[in-house]
């Protein structure tokens, strides 16, 4: 399995240099160049798997053996999840009329980042160690992934975790567990402004290769693909436990299934797309507040920021750059790099991109392949827009994924 740039200038990268690294050189983000189908005998034979096993076996698609042997990976995995407060780390939450939540925030921090940010760690530190050597890692948060980073990496010889959270914009609790940890290796700023604000100048670091090379420089926001990789694993165990799968008849279609994932820097819906490229049958519906630029740019084409970033009471959420898009775009548009690199960066010099006509035919791709469908909630006024429910036929199966 090899990694390129989503913007091309970068092809051939293994998992390692990918860890290791934030944004691409280009500006890109990193995927893997070749997207691994799953069968329908794979998905039975992973039915019966926990969810800490089917990590595992997610993982093993992206990470060779050479890089991380199984038994390595399985001990990794393992230690990285055995922390959590209930045995079978994630749980399903069956409600009535088809309707679940997947619980996601049994972590120490109750933000669904815990999970892959614990298995992203260990295989950085596995890595370190054996080389010897020590990474920094930068973060910007818009509250939730800030602390799961300190958590995950406080204590570790081999990470300086530095991480930058807006200053009265997230909420106490996201506070405390970042100030109040006092390892020696985390480092905590307050800026002013906004998430979108403080990702700018970390991008420009990130474009530095000079000085990435020379401080060990890499991310764990979810620009970096490993915790996109692990999150792969929350839908996939979604489908086999929700789908219905194992009813379906030999010959005929995998049942779908309906994901409802609050979206704010759209890595986990970009996780979601992916495994849909994977061979599942998933209808994903994008769940937004009062920011709302992946609402506009499905249903208007138009990508653009707002002029602000609206606070609300879910600041995780509380993002006008969903960089995770890019993503979505490169693979939506059969992984045509010259478009995707001139489009975002056209996106990042002025804040918006009106789709032109050869791009505005991927909206409907997106809403009939994609199905990102624009239930929107404000959470600072508790006014709903739209009821999800309206978002689907009162026969389809339903799974919420609580908190982007």
């Amino acid at each position: 399995m090899q990694y390129c740039s989503t913007r091309g200038g970068v092809r051939g990268w293994d998992f390692r240099d990918v860890l290791f690294s934030g944004f691409a050189p280009d500006g890109g983000m990193f995927m893997p160049e070749s997207v691994p189908v799953l069968s329908r005998d794979t998905l039975r034979s992973w039915r019966g798997l926990s969810y800490t096993k089917l990590v595992v076996e997610v993982a093993s698609l992206f990470i060779p053996s050479q890089l991380i042997p199984r038994e390595d990976l399985e001990a990794l995995v393992g230690a990285a999840l055995s922390g959590f407060s209930v045995p079978e780390v994630v749980r399903v939450a069956q409600l009535k009329d088809g309707l679940s939540v997947l619980e996601l925030f049994h972590g120490d921090t109750l933000a669904f980042k815990d999970l892959a940010m614990s298995c992203t760690v260990r295989f950085l530190d596995y890595f370190l160690q054996k080389e010897k050597r020590i990474a920094t890692v930068l973060v910007g948060t818009s509250g939730d992934t800030g602390g799961s980073a300190i958590q995950s990496a406080k204590g570790l010889s081999g990470l300086d975790v530095v991480v930058v959270y807006p200053r009265g914009r997230i909420t106490p609790v996201q506070e405390k567990h970042m100030v109040t940890c006092l390892e020696d290796n985390i480092h905590v700023f307050a800026a002013d402004g906004c998430s979108d604000d403080i990702e700018k100048p970390l991008r420009r670091l990130f474009a530095d290769q000079e000085l990435v090379k020379s401080h060990g420089l890499m991310s764990l926001n979810s620009v970096n693909w490993s915790r996109i990789m692990i999150q792969l694993a929350h839908f996939i165990h979604a489908y086999l436990q929700l789908s219905g799968m194992e009813q379906a008849e030999a010959d005929a279609a995998l049942p779908e299934l309906e994901v409802v994932v609050p979206t704010g820097g759209a890595g986990n819906i970009a996780a979601g797309y992916i495994v849909k490229q994977m061979g599942l049958p998933l209808k994903l519906v994008a769940m937004v507040n009062a920011n709302d630029i992946v609402h506009r740019t499905v249903t208007a084409g138009d990508f653009s920021m707002a002029a602000n970033v609206t606070q609300t009471l879910a600041p995780a959420i509380d993002i006008q750059d969903p960089y995770n898009m890019e993503r979505v775009f490169w693979l939506l548009l059969g992984k045509d790099s010259a478009s995707v690199k001139n489009m975002m960066e056209e996106f990042q010099n002025s804040h918006r991109h009106p789709l032109p006509e050869y791009h505005r035919k991927l909206v409907p791709i997106i809403q009939l392949s994609l199905h990102i469908q624009a239930c929107l909630f404000s959470v600072k006024t508790q006014r709903r827009f739209n009821d999800p429910s309206l978002c689907r036929p009162r026969s389809c199966h339903m799974c919420c994924l609580p908190e982007q």
